[in-house]
């Protein structure tokens, strides 16, 4: 063990005259601990609920959707099979999509409506999974004697909450493009029937999303044999927008695609601005800390001026006196993001019940499931967020002992002990 080390470890047990010195050492340990602490819980629960929310983003919506620049897509099959081509893509499908309303009653609410090929929607959306009453299969209208030929609608459980609908209900669509008459645009309107409810935990897509067969929508719009546009799935979710930008390339300017990530970057962008923030936030406490071990450096010099005076008198050199408290300063700081690691992970990893026993508790429910859509508390621990915090700790010691080791290694051997 290198002296300096041994000296660095020895001048940390306090003697009954040193208690005040260790009194501070603890706090500053403390304080590295809970600021270390801290940072890895907030950081792992802003990233569950990061991933929670783009988890039912990918369950809704497709990866990549491509579009037609202005006009509706004529001869879509040809179009998937190009976009087949690329090997990134796994499936594609087609879809409608336009804004109406939805009437039932006196009850009235605007929607956009989605047209969905069923069969291949299972294939590069998850919605089939988010449907809790009825079946997506549904949308089809029945055929056979006596079957109800009235089209299917699929909508969402806020929605069909605000317009007080059930399952087998009537609600009529209306489209504010309509048909041309004398008197007028007269809005076009059609009766659907509700075959499906489901529950992808967004308020937004929950109250704002309804669905029907490809079909319909494209006799409803009276689009002919056209669509809005093609949904992908690719391999990667994290690496779409250069592929988006290889399949403008390929398809030319008439058409445009878009992926996930473009298409939700305000919330994404939103998300991750908090992260860096709480991170810088949070940082803080570690650097409050920091100060704790600059303080405990400090007195510890001043307590031990004779035995820096005797090193020195010994042959110590000044780079070894600094040694001596750099490592005493960064034993507290190792020591403090050890324990703040591993109580981080303990609290992260069992969050939940932790959650649930403080709201047993204090008999407060603080994350209701109506209000937060959540059927879980999200907490996601990521290694390199870990080994970016304990680093971070870690420097922020080191920085706070080289005041206080560089103003032991300046000392004079004879100042020291003039009045000794």
């Amino acid at each position: 063990m290198p002296f300096e080390l041994f000296i660095g470890l020895r001048y940390l047990k306090a003697k009954r005259k040193s208690t005040f010195i260790s009194i501070i050492t603890f706090i500053s340990t403390a304080g590295v601990t809970l600021g270390v602490m801290a940072l890895i819980v907030v950081l792992a629960v802003m990233t569950g609920f990061e991933e929670d929310l783009k988890e039912k983003i990918l369950g809704t919506n497709a990866h990549i959707v491509v579009i037609r620049n202005g006009a509706p897509m004529e001869d879509y099959p040809s179009v998937i099979k190009k976009l087949m081509s690329f090997k990134e893509v796994q499936a594609a499908t087609p879809f409608i999509y336009n804004q109406v309303m939805l009437s039932s009653g006196k009850n009235v609410s605007g929607v956009v409506l989605r047209g969905i090929d069923v069969a291949t929607d299972r294939q590069v959306t998850r919605l089939s999974n988010s449907v809790i009453e009825g079946n997506i299969d549904d949308l089809n209208p029945q055929v056979g004697q006596g079957a109800d030929t009235t089209p299917g609608l699929m909508i969402g459980k806020e929605l069909a909450k605000n317009l007080n609908l059930f399952l087998g209900d009537r609600v009529n669509v209306i489209s504010p493009l309509g048909n041309i008459t004398p008197l007028g645009m007269m809005p076009r309107m059609k009766p659907f029937r509700v075959t499906g409810i489901f529950n992808t935990g967004m308020f937004e897509y929950d109250s704002t999303l309804a669905y029907v067969s490809l079909d319909q929508a494209q006799r409803f719009f009276d689009l002919g044999d056209t669509v809005t546009g093609i949904q992908l799935k690719v391999k990667d979710v994290y690496h779409t927008d250069e592929l988006a930008r290889r399949i403008n390339r390929k398809m030319g300017i008439d058409y445009y695609a878009r992926d996930w990530m473009q298409m939700n970057k305000n919330i994404l962008f939103a998300l991750k601005t908090e992260k860096v923030v709480m991170f810088i936030i949070l940082t803080l406490i570690v650097l409050v800390a920091a100060f704790g071990i600059a303080s405990t450096l400090f007195m510890i010099v001043m307590e031990k001026t004779r035995d820096i005076a005797i090193l020195k008198s010994m042959g110590a050199t000044a780079t070894s006196i600094m040694k001596i408290f750099i490592l005493e300063g960064l034993i507290i700081g190792v020591i403090g993001t050890i324990l703040g690691v591993a109580s981080g992970l303990l609290i992260a990893f069992n969050l939940e019940p932790i959650i649930n026993v403080i709201q047993k508790i204090t008999g407060e429910n603080f994350f209701s499931k109506d209000i937060y859509y959540l059927d879980h508390f999200p907490s996601m621990v990521v290694p390199s967020d870990v080994a970016l915090i304990s680093a971070t700790a870690v420097l922020i010691s080191f920085l706070a002992t080289l005041y206080p080791a560089w103003q032991a290694s300046r000392m004079l051997p004879a100042e020291a002990i003039r009045y000794e």
